[in-house]
Order: C-alpha cells, then sequence, then structure tokens
C-alpha cells in the first residue's frame, strides 16, 4: 500500500490537506453519466479534487502540462467512480479484530487448538483475544447455539478469553473473563441484550448483543489513544487497497468524529465517510438531543447527520424478527420493548434532517420499519432513509416495498450484502437454514427489491464479512463462491449484472445519499476514483475478485497504487 508522502504515520500535526490535482490518460472510462456505458474519452483531469475536464489524451495531456500537473498512463486501465461500502464499521473493526482470526475453525477442536496455540505465545495475565468466530463450531453441543465456556477454557487455562462471533451480535467470555467484567447472572437490558445462563443461573458465557457483550470487552485491557487512532488510519487505509474510496460508518459514537477529525488535521484521512451514529435502544430525549445538536460535525472528507437504529437482531440466534417463528421456536420480539418508542425517536431524527439507517433482518422487522417509515412526513430535498440487510423478505414484504418504489427513485433505500450468502450451505445445513427452513429460498432477494423500484447498495458489514468490494460484487452476481466452478448458485434468479453490481457500489450509494456530484465521472464530480487493471463489468463475477486495483484515488489523491 502506498502512503502519501505528506502522509507521515507519526510526527507533528499537518494543516489539512485539500484536493489534490492529477491527470490520467490512456484509460476506459466507465462513467456512470451514460448509463453505465463506457465513454470515448480516454483521459481526465483533477485539480483541487474535483474532476475538471473529461477528453482525449493529447487534449488532457496538453492542459496539465500547461497547469503543472503530473500526468500518469494508466496503461488501458479502466476507471470507474470511487467505490462506496454502504455499510461498514471500520472503527469497531480496528478494535474487534484484535487477535487471532477464528474464521473457518468449524469444530471444537479446530477452535481448541488455534486457543491453545495463542495461549502459548502471549505473556502471563494478557487477555486472549479472537474474532470471526462461527456458530457452526458449536452445532450439536447443546441447546440454543451450544456456546458455553467450558467448551474451550482448556486451551487457556486460567486466562480471560474474550471472543466475538462473526456477525457482532454474540460473544463468548471464559470464567475468569467473565468475573473481570463482573458477570455473575443474568441482567435485564433496555433492549433485547442477553447474558446467556443455564437452569441454575449461572452464566453460560455467551453474551447477545453489544449491550450485554460490551460488559466483556469493556473489562479488557484498552488502546491508547494515539494507538487507537493509529488503528484506525491503518484500517481505512487497508480499504482504500481494493478500491474503496469511502463507505458508511455504521457505529459511530462521538469517539468516531473526533478520530476522524484528527485524522484529517494530521492530512492521515484517506476515506470520504458518512458516519452514522448508533442509537442505543436504551437512550433518553436527552441523549437524541445532543445527537441532533451534532448533526452538522464534518470535515472536507467526513460528515455527519446520519443515525443507526436496531429493530431485531439475527437469524443464527433466533433474535431476528419473522412473521413465524423458526424452527427453534424463536424470531417473534422485537430488539425494543416498546416500537411505539421506537417510531418517536425515529420521527425526532426525521424531523432534524437526520439520515436513519435501520438494521432490519427479518422479514417481520423489514415490514415493521416500512410502517414506520410510511408514516413520516415528505422532507423536501432530504434523501429517503435506509433498511438495513433486509436479510430474508416474504412475497408480502417485496409488495410492501413496490409501494414505496418508483420508476426512477424510491422513498426508501435498500441496503444488501449479498456477501453474507458465504457461509451457506448447498444442503441447508448450515445454522441460518436450518432456523428458517423453507424460508431460506427467500435470501437476500436483491434483484425483486430493485425489480419493485427501490434504490439497492450494496456493503460488506466489515468485519462480519469481507471488506473487499470485488467480492461484494462478485456474489451480487454470481451468488456462489467466486472462482469455484463447481459451487452451488443460491437462487440463480436473484443475480445482478455486472452494470448493476458496480451501480450498487457507486452510482446508487451517491443518489441514495443525495449527492449528485458523486458516483459519476463528470465535469465538476468530486475526484473519487476506482482505477482497475481491466473493466469490472466485463470481467465474469469468477474472474472479478481477482481484477487488480491499480489505483485509488480520494479528493484527487493518489491514497493507494499497486
Amino acid at each position: 500500500m502506498m502512503h502519501s508522502p505528506d502522509s507521515p504515520s507519526t510526527g507533528t500535526p499537518l494543516t489539512p490537506r485539500t484536493g489534490g490535482s492529477l491527470a490520467l490518460t490512456g484509460a476506459h472510462l466507465r462513467s456512470n453519466a451514460h448509463l453505465g456505458r463506457a465513454c470515448d474519452a480516454t483521459a481526465l483531469l483533477v485539480i483541487d479534487g474535483r474532476i475538471a475536464h473529461i477528453g482525449s489524451d493529447a487534449d488532457i495531456t496538453a492542459r496539465a502540462v500547461a497547469l503543472g500537473i503530473a500526468v500518469r498512463d494508466v496503461a488501458s486501465a479502466t476507471i470507474t467512480p470511487g467505490l462506496f461500502d454502504s455499510h461498514t464499521h471500520p472503527h469497531w473493526a480496528a478494535d474487534l479484530t484484535t487477535g487471532i482470526d477464528l474464521g473457518g475453525l468449524a469444530t471444537i477442536a479446530d477452535l481448541t487448538e488455534a486457543l491453545a496455540a495463542e495461549h502459548a505465545r502471549l505473556p502471563e495475565g494478557a487477555w486472549l483475544r479472537g474474532w470471526n468466530l462461527d456458530y457452526e463450531a458449536f452445532t450439536g453441543t447443546g441447546s440454543g447455539t451450544g456456546l458455553h465456556y467450558s467448551l474451550i477454557e482448556d486451551a487457556a487455562p486460567g486466562r480471560p478469553i474474550a471472543l466475538i462471533c462473526y456477525d457482532l451480535h454474540t460473544a463468548l467470555g471464559s470464567a475468569a473473563a467473565l468475573a473481570a467484567a463482573g458477570i455473575t447472572g443474568a441482567r435485564e437490558f433496555a433492549d433485547a441484550s442477553e447474558i446467556v445462563v443455564d437452569d441454575a443461573g449461572i452464566p453460560t458465557g455467551e453474551l447477545r448483543e453489544p449491550t450485554a457483550y460490551n460488559l466483556l470487552f469493556d473489562a479488557a485491557p484498552a488502546k491508547s489513544h494515539d494507538a487507537e487512532r493509529d488503528a484506525l488510519r491503518d484500517m481505512l487505509r487497508a480499504l482504500a487497497a481494493t478500491g474503496l474510496t469511502g463507505g458508511a460508518i455504521m457505529d459511530g459514537k462521538p469517539a468516531t468524529s473526533e478520530l476522524l477529525a484528527e485524522l484529517e488535521e494530521r492530512g492521515e484521512l484517506d476515506q470520504r465517510l458518512t458516519v452514522h451514529h448508533w442509537h442505543a435502544v436504551g437512550d433518553a430525549d436527552d441523549d437524541v438531543a445532543r445527537v441532533i445538536a451534532a448533526k452538522d460535525a464534518g470535515g472536507r472528507l467526513w460528515q455527519g447527520g446520519a443515525i443507526k437504529l436496531f429493530s431485531d437482531g439475527v437469524i443464527d440466534t433466533g433474535t431476528a424478527w419473522l412473521h413465524e417463528r423458526d424452527a427453534h421456536g424463536d424470531g417473534r420480539a422485537a430488539f425494543w420493548p416498546s416500537w411505539e418508542r421506537f417510531a418517536e425517536v425515529v420521527r425526532a431524527y426525521h424531523d432534524a434532517g437526520l439520515l436513519i439507517a435501520t438494521h432490519a433482518v427479518g422479514d417481520y422487522a423489514v415490514s415493521q420499519v416500512l410502517d414506520v417509515y410510511a408514516e413520516l412526513p415528505c422532507r423536501p430535498g432530504l434523501p429517503a432513509h435506509s433498511i438495513e440487510h433486509l436479510e430474508v423478505l416474504a412475497d408480502v414484504d417485496v409488495d410492501r416495498l413496490r409501494a414505496f418504489g418508483g420508476p426512477s427513485s424510491s422513498r426508501v433505500t435498500a441496503s444488501m450484502q449479498p456477501l453474507h450468502m458465504q457461509w451457506r450451505e448447498a444442503d441447508c445445513s448450515d445454522n441460518w437454514a436450518q432456523r428458517l427452513g423453507e424460508r431460506a429460498a427467500t435470501g437476500y432477494r436483491v434483484r425483486d427489491v430493485i425489480d419493485a423500484g427501490i434504490t439497492v447498495t450494496l456493503g460488506s458489514d466489515w468485519p462480519v464479512a469481507q471488506y473487499d468490494p470485488r467480492l461484494g460484487m462478485a456474489w451480487a452476481r454470481g451468488r456462489h463462491t467466486p472462482g469455484d466452478a463447481s459451487a452451488h448458485v443460491f437462487e440463480p434468479d436473484q443475480q445482478l449484472t455486472g452494470e448493476e453490481a458496480l451501480f450498487a457500489y457507486t452510482l446508487w450509494p451517491a443518489l441514495a445519499r443525495g449527492h449528485a456530484d458523486r458516483g459519476v465521472l463528470e465535469v465538476g464530480a468530486v475526484a473519487d476514483l476506482t482505477v482497475w487493471g481491466s473493466d469490472p463489468v466485463e470481467a465474469t463475477a469468477d474472474e472479478l475478485p481477482e481484477v487488480p486495483i491499480v489505483l485509488t484515488v480520494v479528493d484527487g489523491r493518489v491514497v493507494h497504487e499497486a
């Protein structure tokens, strides 16, 4: 990854950078301004972070030389508008991805072997942290999810162990970690979070939803301010290396905004970001007022004015809100004890002009959120609110969405992640499909949502799934493991075209957020650019993850170079 020469990792804070200037020639342009078709121009000139001219190599080179602007020949690479992840958690990920990656460990034996190796490496007294834990490892080990600290403690005797599941909705702590966090039994929470206990009331180590598991992670040793800032900086640079030029942070808190402001002041912010403040169910009216008062906070490359709420949990733990109970008898509870309170909070943020995103995995959750959105008064000139995930949808819910849609725009945005299908099994033996039964076929209906007239945006939900947008687009297009010719295709009638997948990472997020100068290659548009080794639309879904990212340009500055 290339670091700009005026972006030191340490040292004296710098004056905030203005937009960069450069010229790119010898390119194939996918402008999105012509319905996604490539245009005849082969070069563009960027001045102070915006596209100033688009034309031939000779024209752009002459203009750049006259202005003393460097010219780069990208040798027939394809330039698209910059890729935008519509649902990501880079600040959270910088903390939660501490320790060992447990992805792919599908048995208790594999899991404990990895934990034991980490235990042997760590100094005495240190916490053993792990992330990307899969529920499948615990299948058949007990009732419910089967998570229990007794299954892992022998791997690191006496050491505090804190593990987070891949979906960020469940954690597992050892007895030592629970003791350090003061977790001795069940507690009442304002939302649907839960400290799972056995029949004797003793905690099993399973902690469901953030309000519960944050008790565990808050007890672990924390990073220093500088370490936290630098970890976020490095995380954002890792995103840039995959072609991402920005994203919507869905777990914002005051510290997130403070760190972004500091990074921008130091000249070390390499993504264009929207921060959605995370509204907790227990937040009172005073908390809402404080968020509204800070809605205009922002800088050149980041902005606030957005909110994230939850309406339900996830399929795997039975906390998603479904029309009908799942195979375990779960799925009929909202995340909020009072749905009326949810509607009150949404209306307050709506009236204050904030952009609202609501997590809704279950089909009934989607319908209930739509009911609340439908009662909101019109806000001319402001973008539509979004629903995040829409993981399962009954036909009645698709019809309900159609009522929000229109020929060219919609009164709601659907932010979806077909990439999450990677944990499904062709024989429906995975926990997600086992809980849903026949309803597994209603998963990730992105084609039906688009056909209903709804603006669709795609994202990763990183660190739930890989942040690489090439993988996200490949799953949306192929609905199977990329590069595996024998892989099962899930619901092939829901596949997107190459052009649609690109739109969902570029043009459609811009339109959904009310930005006329983003998501396109046009004179006057911001110079957030992704430069590909070959055309991402012409590449097959299987080829796409291997298409090189030549350059990532944010605000006219090259923030990554292969």
